[in-house]
């Protein structure tokens, strides 16, 4: 039966219509499927094994309190003895030049002001060598440098020039005291307590903790550290001085202050540097109430070596290791290495994990930077950036346009 009009007008109709559908759709359908971006390729991340820790046995005296720890490291490494805050003795004047040296701020090679000594100079002089204290010599009208006077007081632990340090800066002993205390409270030293510049005061007190973190403190002021690494000096007036640090200069010990005192025996805030592989570790640390310094020297000589055992070098990751990998649908293959290699010195069992944070990635070339290597080190956290090993290209228009669910 032949067509009617009004049926092949119809089919016309339709015709055109999916001709300009189909040509629609080819219009829309192909420039997105070949221009759109792939969908992202997730890393698959490799496992990683971390170096095995390392036991370390420290051998701390059995009297009074002693501690170790490093520079870089936070908190304690290792302690022993007693936990309480113990007098201190001529420790204390660490913290009386830190003191000073917050109101009173110096550069190294700075003279700084000069001091005039007077009669209440000359009185704190008196006072100490009626007690028994260490002292140097002192004179009304006697002028020397802020420098210089912190070199009597630290390296000859004179402390009637403790006590002319603390008035001269702060204009009385007890403003010097209230001085003290705000600065230990904002250094967090909760189990520290200072009466008195010179440490003649049993209750100038604090623990091995809390002395650890103090040197530290010290040996980040550069005057500071250079003055207590000086074995001997030369000082106008008063001629050459010796360090009553005896230490000093062997087997890497530079620091930091001896302190004597019938309530608090023999001590030693000391630091030492030693070279692990390519890296210089300071070791810092305390011992508190030896019967006597040749005890407490030999003990410390002793604890350094063993603790000097428990650093070590570990790699933690060596340029171009694998730890993650790419593969996408169309065939291309890549993996996330090291962008370097990263050695670090731990000590002893300290824990080391690691998270791969790889990016996902689209199209990228090889060397490009996909995510980080972020490694654990105790309390420490350090980073290595990761990279690609090989390109991840562009699928190409053939496989855009046979398999468009993975392109849009």
């Amino acid at each position: 039966m032949p067509l009617t009009r009004r049926q092949i007008y119809f089919r016309r109709r339709m015709a055109v219509l999916g001709g300009g559908i189909v040509a629609l759709g080819t219009a829309f359908y192909l420039p997105v499927t070949l221009l759109a971006p792939v969908q992202e390729v997730s890393a698959q991340v490799a496992p990683y094994d971390a170096p095995a820790p390392a036991l370390t046995a420290v051998t701390f005296p059995a009297y009074g309190a002693s501690a170790i720890g490093a520079i870089g490291y936070p908190g304690v490494l290792a302690a022993g003895g007693s936990v309480e805050a113990l007098p201190i003795a001529s420790i204390s004047k660490i913290i009386t030049a830190l003191v000073v040296l917050d109101s009173k701020p110096l550069a190294v090679n700075e003279p700084g002001p000069d001091i005039t000594f007077t009669d209440a100079d000359v009185r704190f002089y008196d006072a100490q060598v009626a007690q028994n204290g260490s002292v140097a010599a002192v004179y009304a009208g006697q002028v020397m440098s802020q420098r210089d006077a912190m070199n009597v007081m630290l390296i000859a632990s004179a402390n009637n020039y403790a006590e002319s340090l603390a008035s001269w800066a702060f204009g009385s002993q007890e403003a010097f005291v209230q001085a003290a205390a705000g600065w230990i409270a904002t250094m967090g030293l909760a189990s520290t307590a200072i009466v008195e510049p010179t440490g003649v005061s049993p209750d100038n007190v604090s623990t091995a903790a809390d002395l650890v973190e103090l040197a530290r403190v010290a040996l980040a002021n550069p005057v500071l550290a250079e003055i207590v690494s000086t074995a001997t000096i030369s000082v106008p007036e008063l001629g050459v001085i010796d360090n009553t640090n005896v230490l000093i200069g062997i087997n890497g010990v530079n620091g930091i202050k001896t302190g004597t005192l019938d309530e608090a025996g023999s001590c030693l805030l000391f630091s030492q540097n030693h070279t692990v592989g390519d890296t210089t570790v300071t070791l810092i640390g305390v011992v508190l109430g030896g019967p006597d310094h040749d005890t407490v020297d030999a003990a410390i000589q002793s604890l350094l070596a063993e603790a000097d055992t428990g650093f070590r070098e570990v790699t933690l990751a060596t340029e171009g290791q694998q730890f993650a990998s790419y593969d996408t649908t169309w065939g291309d293959a890549a993996a996330a290495v090291s962008a370097s290699t990263l050695s670090i010195v731990v000590w002893a069992a300290t824990p080391i994990s690691v998270s791969v944070k790889p990016d996902a990635v689209r199209l990228a070339d090889a060397g490009a930077a996909v995510g980080t290597l972020e490694f654990t080190v105790g309390e420490r956290t350090v980073e290595v950036p990761l990279e690609l090993t090989s390109t991840i290209d562009d699928p190409g228009p053939w496989w855009r346009l046979t398999h468009p669910l993975e392109v849009f």
